[in-house]
């Protein structure tokens, strides 16, 4: 091919023609002994002319020609190659498009067989196809290598135009999702007693999740672990940290045949700092406690991809409220639109016009302003739901969310932008976003895209052009006001078409859209001050109330309280200059029965929830509500109206208490909800219980002063039994007592008889006076001989009793008994006298022990209401209140004389010095705290949520919800909150049966 001195061979001419850039250099390679068979074949040329660097795409054919293991292996890749265009294209578009896989090529020469025939199924390989191709991976490198082998594949159909972008992504994602099994299936079979452990489920997140997945990119991962049956959790879940962190080398390291891509799984809770696996249960605590607007965001592209399909789905089942409630978070909009500008103000200055998919105009941009309308939109709109960007673009468009023109230009230019970030990263096969600023790149980057006249100019324009477009539209579609609207009802919402109005509010939840607004247009209709304060009000009011399991009660609650209160300058003053105010009452309001019908018999006293810093809602200690019962009492004009102002600070208390438990359970935007479960339980144990022996103690002194003047002519006392002497009353707790007194000198037994039983009958009957407060009712069914006994007795009485006839199961109540009211004297000498009973020196005889059990069972048997379900009754059922305070109980009988710690009236206490004593193991003391915890946070539930007490759950479904939300299971997860308190239940039932129905001796 050697041309005359000064003219250029006809060779050198056409393949500048054909695109070359070093006709030269491309005349020598055609030259070489490799390609002597085709050193005149135009088809070659014309093949080389059309890939998106010719002169890349000879030297890399000439390489793998040199590679070829033989002259027959050489001979038959060069006929393939001219016989079969399929192949010329799709491996000459591959070396002229990517020196990394050109170099795979070179060093793995039989791979280019991968690209000669393509059946129909090939066209558009899956999973399936995928995991095919790398069935044979045993290693990290041999996986790389078929990992190549399938990426090559997928290459080819790219540049050659056999698949657009979406179908490309999507090939791409599959892939990873086929790598990841693969790989994770070498890390289970490198370490088979991990594997055997625990399930491991792999999140795909990101573009992965999303099926929209570049050349190179980080993959995106959460890992959701789970224990196998009989495995502790903790073992399980070390074992799949193990299993995860092995799968992540695999994929990420650096090996002879490179790597594959960094997997990261940063997106998980708590980032870095959080655990890498976590349990599913851990994962939604954290989400609906924790997380922050974007990590809603991120979860919307979550998919299961690899190890435990099954936990993966129930992970994705779980969390897919919660992203779909996301829009419903106060400032979600304006989050969003912060979170996305600090974006761009990271980008270095030097790289900001090169950016590609962070800069202004850039990829990030439409996926913000797609990923916004759909959370948004999605929340009522299902059809929006797809983590896939042109996808849920597409959906936005035919919904009438977004503009059919804004659309299609947004998807253009989507498209366009993600096409020149795929031929930047298979170039090399590096991650990178970064606009080239070399000539050769720009102009292989042009030419790949069809840009032939003047590839780098035109792609300079055409790129500026999309990344106009896309800056124009996302900033209309992102910062527009109607969002802001929907997101969070805004000021004017009641003018909107009652159609549109009526849509927006079963979006947020409202059951009866029409009377919501009927009671949105009573509130804020009119130009008075207090309209134009409740209009500022109700776009946040109405978020908070949709929140909650029943929006339309804490809108009807809401108009209640102002209506009683409207004409009350501190009352909206409150609500607008105190957040904390607002958002106390709106959930206080929105989360059951028992609460708002204490506050609508006193509104004032939405007083108690503007403490800005919750010192408002925090208990008062009992000798404060003792002193103002009794400040109370000694104004009062007689007993009657005495004991009125007394139960009147009982409801106020009552409000204060349960409010505290609703806010403290729900949380607020600036205080989370309380982790420690215990800690609300014995708060609103303790809470109750003094209040419940300061109105006793109130009550007793206006019976006295108003029968007897300053002094009765007998010591009295009243004892705290069972719960109430445990400190641990709940809402709906009935108050069981023992009365005891004691004549006084010189005073006749009789009188001094007479005098107490009528303080007993006296206090019972004004107690339990309907009026606009709940009524407090003591029963006395604990006391010596039961209902057929005295209502009260002398010290000396009780003392002859408990000395001759005394029962093993009076022995077992009287472990509860406190003095709560009346005489400190004689309420000391009444626990002196009994704990010899309850803390035997000896112990317990076995016998004993058996006749509690006996009874314990007789009680299960007898006592569980008809056609109630035992393992979700919280009183009686299978590890409900009774299994744990028995087992409790037991120990204290058997080992309290021994062990002073054991001498206490409270169930977690006494459990806690028995842990301590050696009596219980750690974790069996762990399990039943918790089932305790547990099924007294459901009783509680069930009387905040109803109004009346109740042992077991709800089965009117808002109830049941409300319930959920109490015990901090959001919308849709009543059966998960159903399913974990029988297994918690379950659980401590085991301990149950070893320690109290076990052995005699422990």
């Amino acid at each position: 091919m050697t041309a005359a001195p000064g003219r250029r061979s006809s060779t050198f001419t056409r393949l500048l023609r054909h695109g070359f850039t070093d006709a030269s250099a491309a005349e020598r390679l055609l030259d070489s002994p490799e390609l002597a068979p085709l050193r005149d074949d135009p088809v070659l040329l014309e093949a080389l002319g059309g890939t998106a660097d010719p002169d890349l795409a000879l030297l890399g054919l000439v390489r793998l020609l040199e590679a070829q293991q033989s002259p027959g292996a050489r001979r038959e890749l060069l006929d393939t190659l001219i016989a079969a265009k399929p192949l010329r294209d799709r491996l000459l578009g591959v070396l002229g498009a990517s020196t990394a896989l050109a170099d795979h090529l070179a060093r793995h020469p039989d791979d280019w067989q991968a690209l000669v025939m393509y059946e129909a199924y090939d066209l558009h390989p899956g999973v399936e196809e995928f995991e095919a191709g790398l069935a044979e991976a045993t290693d990290p490198v041999s996986l790389r290598v078929a990992y190549r082998r399938c990426l090559l594949s997928i290459a080819a159909r790219d540049v050659c135009g056999t698949t657009g972008l979406a179908e490309s992504a999507a090939e791409l994602a599959d892939l990873a999702t086929a790598t990841l099994r693969a790989a994770l299936g070498i890390a289970e079979a490198a370490a088979p007693e991990d594997a055997a452990l625990c399930r491991l489920a792999v999140i795909a997140m990101g573009k992965c999740g999303g099926h929209e997945l570049n050349y190179v990119s980080d993959v995106d991962v959460i890992f959701v672990g789970e224990a196998t049956e009989g495995t502790d959790e903790t073992k399980a879940l070390r074992a799949a940290t193990r299993l995860a962190s092995h799968m992540m080398r695999i994929c990420s390291e650096t090996t002879v045949e490179g790597s594959i891509w960094p997997v990261d799984a940063n997106l998980r809770p708590e980032g870095r700092n959080g655990p890498l696996v976590r349990t599913l249960s851990s994962h939604l605590a954290y989400y609906q406690r924790w997380a922050k607007t974007w990590e809603f965001q991120a979860l919307l592209k979550a998919r299961p991809v690899a190890g435990d399909l099954d936990l993966g789905a129930e992970y994705v089942a779980a969390v897919q409220p919660l992203v779909w409630k996301a829009a419903e978070r106060e400032n979600f909009v304006p989050d969003v639109q912060k979170m996305r500008r600090r974006v761009v103000e990271n980008i270095p200055v030097a790289e900001v016009d090169r950016q590609l998919k962070l800069g202004p105009g850039g990829l990030r941009d439409v996926e913000f302003a797609v990923q916004l309308l759909q959370l948004v939109h999605g929340r009522a709109d299902t059809s929006l739901r797809s983590g896939t960007t042109l996808d849920a673009l597409k959906a936005l468009a035919a919904g009438g969310y977004v503009g059919r023109s804004d659309a299609a230009q947004l998807d253009e230019a989507y498209r366009f932008l993600r096409s020149m970030e795929h031929r930047i990263q298979l170039f090399r096969l590096r991650r990178t976003h970064l606009v080239p600023e070399d000539e050769a790149e720009l102009r292989r980057i042009g030419r790949s895209l069809g840009l032939r006249t003047d590839p780098v100019a035109d792609l300079h324009r055409e790129w500026r052009r999309h990344a106009g477009v896309v800056r124009r539209l996302h900033e209309k579609l992102f910062y527009r006001p109607l969002l802001d609207a929907v997101a969070q009802l805004a000021t004017g919402e009641a003018r909107l078409s009652t159609e549109a109005a009526r849509e927006r509010m079963v979006a947020l939840g409202y059951a009866d859209p029409a009377s919501a607004l009927r009671h949105l247009e009573a509130l804020a209709s009119g130009v008075t001050r207090k309209a134009a304060i409740q209009r500022t009000l109700l776009p946040v009011l109405l978020g908070w109330f949709a929140d909650s399991a029943d929006p339309d009660a804490g809108l009807l609650n809401f108009r209640k309280v102002s209506d009683a209160l409207g004409k009350t300058p501190w009352y909206l003053r409150l609500l607008r200059d105190e957040g904390a105010a607002a958002q106390n009452l709106a959930r206080v309001l929105s989360a059951g029965r028992l609460a708002p019908d204490l506050l609508m018999r006193a509104p004032e006293a939405v007083a108690l929830l503007g403490d800005g810093d919750g010192g408002g809602l925090e208990p008062r200690p009992r000798a404060h509500l003792e002193q103002e019962i009794y400040a109370a009492v000694k104004r009062a004009d007689g007993g009657a109206q005495a004991v009125t102002a007394a139960r009147g600070v009982r409801r106020r208390e009552l409000f204060r208490t349960a409010a505290a438990d609703i806010v403290g359970s729900y949380g607020t935007e600036e205080q989370p909800a309380e982790a420690d479960q215990g800690a609300l339980v014995d708060r609103v144990g303790g809470a109750v219980s003094d209040l419940t022996a300061a109105t006793l103690a109130g009550t007793l002194r206006a019976v006295v002063r108003d029968g007897w003047g300053d002094e009765l002519p007998t010591r009295f006392a009243v004892i705290g039994m069972g719960r109430f002497g445990g400190h641990e009353l709940g809402y709906g707790s009935d108050a069981d007592v023992l009365f005891v007194h004691e004549p006084r000198d010189g005073v006749d037994e009789r009188e001094a008889s007479q005098a107490a039983n009528k303080v007993v009958s006296e206090m019972r009957r004004l107690l339990q006076i309907p009026s606009a407060d709940p009524p407090l009712l003591i029963d006395a069914d604990l006391r010596p001989e039961g209902k057929s006994g005295p209502m009260v007795r002398t010290l000396t009485s009780y003392a002859a009793y408990y000395r001759r006839w005394a029962l093993t199961w009076e022995s077992h109540a009287l472990l509860r008994a406190e003095p709560v009211a009346g005489d400190e004297d004689l309420g000391r000498r009444f626990i002196e006298l009994i704990d010899p009973l309850r803390y035997p020196a000896d112990g317990l005889a076995d016998e004993a022990v058996r006749e509690i059990r006996r009874l314990k069972a007789r009680m299960e048997s007898e006592r569980l209401p008809r056609g109630a379900d035992p393992k979700l009754h919280a009183k009686l059922g299978p590890g409900g209140l009774s299994d744990v305070e028995w087992t409790v109980q037991l120990m204290q009988l058997r080992h309290g004389s021994a062990e002073p710690g054991l001498r206490t009236t409270r169930t977690r206490e006494a459990l806690a010095a028995a842990r301590a004593a050696g009596l219980i193991t750690d974790e069996d003391a762990a399990t039943l705290d918790e089932a305790w915890v547990l099924a007294t946070r459901v009783r509680n539930a069930v009387m905040l949520v109803r109004g009346r007490a109740g042992d077991t759950f709800p089965t009117e479904p808002r109830e049941l919800a409300a319930v959920g939300r109490y015990l901090g299971y959001g919308p849709g997860h009543a059966g998960d909150m159903l399913d974990a308190y029988r297994r918690t239940a379950r659980r401590a039932r085991g301990v149950v049966e070893e320690l109290f129905y076990g052995i005699a001796e422990r």
